[in-house]
């Protein structure tokens, strides 16, 4: 799968960065959102892709992609579609359950890890390599988000499950970035918008019922909060950043992406009094700046953020 960003402006590309910023700034709401609401946590995840898909629906349709591709031919067009949507029905089950075993920190920390699996996958399955430039502004951007966690990060030995959930996490919304990179080649922004929602609603509505979780929302603040996920993070964050993942390189926007847990940090601050100690705002100081310098190489330039090897790589 080569950089299908080849052929953008650098105005193009410069709108996909700004809106994967404010995609990650709506996804970055979700955590507060889920922990205001009184429901179990899959159950959440259900009502929260479920309630999207009418939103979908109405985006899909007056949505045209500006720049259609040949789509995969018979039922791998379909397969391409759906396929966000089961990743990201993994990722959200995989991290609401590593979250019950393990802290808060170290679930967020761990989940955060996803660049490191996208520039991986962009290496090894797609033979992009990374520049040093790239490098170093993920490792910038990851470390500020360890920072972000460090205060409250701990290690003991019953919490390993839950934190091999969290770090299972990563790769399954690694896998999902890549996936919708994919999609995008072909699809507008609002058919994979609306197919991940409804390839997702199932999955997270089984492994609701099996954990045995009640799905039915107690009052009508909990719709609210539904329906506030739904369409603020749902559609507004996650379709954002299908927009921008149709116009910057999957590896780049993982690292923009990263500007989430900054916003949930100072949600958390603002909404329940969790006070940020210095090593934290330390940490999303770094986070920024890592994400500057990622948007930087996502600019087309002489040396791109991810280079073809040569005959002789």
């Amino acid at each position: 799968m080569g950089d299908s960003t080849d052929h953008l402006t650098p105005r193009q590309i410069a709108i996909g960065t700004i809106v994967l910023i404010i995609g990650a700034i709506g996804i970055g709401m979700a955590a507060p959102l889920v922990k205001q609401s009184a429901m179990e946590p899959t159950a959440v995840a259900f009502w929260r892709m479920a309630l999207a898909i009418p939103a979908g629906l109405i985006w899909a349709g007056i949505d045209r992609n500006p720049r259609p591709q040949a789509a995969p031919p018979g039922w791998r067009k379909y397969l391409y579609l759906a396929l966000p949507g089961l990743l990201f029905a993994g990722d959200l089950a995989f991290w609401h359950s590593g979250i019950r075993i393990t802290t808060v920190a170290n679930a967020t920390f761990l989940a955060n890890l996803q660049p490191v699996f996208v520039v991986l996958a962009s290496w090894l399955l797609f033979r992009e390599r990374p520049t040093r430039a790239f490098l170093i502004a993920a490792a910038v951007a990851v470390s500020g988000a360890g920072l972000l966690s460090a205060a409250n990060i701990s290690i003991a030995p019953e919490r390993l499950p839950g934190d091999a959930l969290s770090l299972i996490t990563a790769v399954w919304y690694a896998g999902y970035i890549l996936a919708v990179r994919r999609a995008r080649a072909f699809a507008s922004t609002g058919m994979v918008i609306l197919w991940t929602s409804l390839a997702s609603a199932p999955v997270l509505l089984i492994v609701a019922f099996t954990m045995g979780e009640s799905l039915m929302p107690p009052s009508g603040l909990e719709w609210l909060i539904l329906i506030g996920l739904a369409l603020g993070v749902q559609i507004g964050g996650q379709g954002s950043v299908a927009f921008g993942l149709g116009r910057v390189p999957a590896p780049v926007a993982s690292i923009i992406i990263l500007v989430q847990p900054v916003v949930s940090a100072i949600a958390g601050w603002v909404m329940f009094g969790e006070a940020l100690v210095a090593i934290q705002f330390l940490g999303a100081g770094l986070v920024l700046t890592g994400v500057w310098l990622a948007q930087r190489r996502a600019k087309p330039a002489a040396t791109p953020p991810f280079a073809k090897p040569g005959p002789g790589a």
